[in-house]
């Protein structure tokens, strides 16, 4: 367990709402830690559709998804904002001192007087495989994330799937992994085609192996991966010898443990007053889809206005000793200052 971190304002979703929160909260100078599950940030722009065009964002006739978070991760750069990827916001506790101390399950905790969930429809959850017993061996020698890739030093890694997940972490960890193995029902792919090209090039110098197959029982004791069983295009099955499983299969959305946080939910949503959007629960905040008031509108451009007022009310429990000033970016010196723009 490290070191609780300690900061203004911990935001649960790096999505463009998280995102544009932490440009509205740096301007009164209020700091922020992300947490995010994915391995980048964006939420649903860049993992569910990167590059297909939005068209309602005020300014932008036309932007993609990547293209919006590339811009919004330009936005708010001079804010330094700390980011927690590949990490599940599993817990929530209230501290004696009326602070919040947001816990997830690799471990991190981060301690603020204020706590905003911008987590959209909810967390982007791996899908399991349909494997018999795939339980056992999760967090021990099957994972759904790298989070380090030093962890796979020297292993003997199996790899399942044809997105971008898979070939690139098959990419990523060949120079690393004792052996590595890319499986994937069959000979195509709905990843990037450079990072196709290069998987293919590796195979070709003998650097991994791929076969078109499925995994479909694994073999160890206490956790710990001996084996795997593959089965080919022609039905035939072998052993695959392998310590590490990686599967990529894609992901699913769910609420995960946002819904024991003790939060007041209505149909798996968040309620909040349209002044602050602050929930029924003092401190804690929700921005964006994952939120629910009269008129509610899911749009991007709503969630930008809801992170706006939500900022302005947030200084006040971050800084209840300090006098809050509106000011303009267009006219205001010290705001252009913190934007390096002055």
């Amino acid at each position: 367990m490290s070191t609780p971190i300690e900061t203004d304002v911990a935001i649960v979703g790096a999505g463009p709402i998280g995102l544009f929160a932490v440009f509205e909260l740096g301007l009164l100078d209020l700091k922020c830690h992300l947490v995010d599950i994915l391995d980048r940030p964006g939420g649903q722009c860049t993992e569910l559709y990167p590059e297909k065009p939005i068209y309602d964002i005020p300014g932008l006739p036309i932007v993609t998804g990547q293209e919006l978070t590339d811009r919004l991760m330009e936005q708010i750069k001079p804010f330094n904002a700390q980011f927690h990827f590949s990490e599940m916001a599993s817990a929530l506790t209230k501290l004696p001192d009326g602070r919040w101390k947001l816990s997830t399950d690799a471990g991190t905790e981060i301690i603020a007087p204020v706590l905003v969930i911008a987590a959209g429809g909810g967390s982007f959850v791996p899908k399991r495989p349909p494997i018999p017993g795939i339980e056992a061996y999760e967090g021990k020698s099957v994972f759904y994330a790298v989070r380090k890739m030093e962890n796979f030093r020297g292993k003997n890694v199996l790899i399942a799937g044809g997105g971008d997940s898979a070939l690139d972490w098959t990419i990523n960890l060949a120079p690393v992994a004792n052996s590595l193995t890319l499986v994937h029902h069959r000979d195509g792919f709905r990843a990037n085609q450079h990072s196709v090209n290069q998987m293919r090039e590796l195979e070709a110098a003998g650097k991994i192996k791929f076969h078109v197959a499925s995994v479909k029982a694994l073999h160890g004791d206490n956790g710990q991966l001996e084996a795997a069983t593959l089965a080919g295009a022609d039905k035939k099955e072998w052993r695959h010898d392998c310590d590490t499983f990686l599967p990529f299969f894609g992901l699913t959305m769910k609420l995960g443990p946002i819904a024991e946080f003790g939060l007041n939910l209505h149909e798996n949503l968040i309620p909040v007053d349209t002044a602050r959007f602050e929930s029924e629960t003092p401190g804690i905040f929700a921005i964006g889809d994952i939120n629910s008031y009269t008129g509610k509108l899911k749009l991007i451009l709503s969630g930008f206005h809801e992170a706006a007022l939500m900022a302005q009310a947030a200084f006040h429990i971050a800084r209840p000793n300090d006098k809050l000033r509106f000011q303009y970016t267009t006219s205001s010196s010290n705001l252009q200052k913190k934007l390096g723009v002055a």
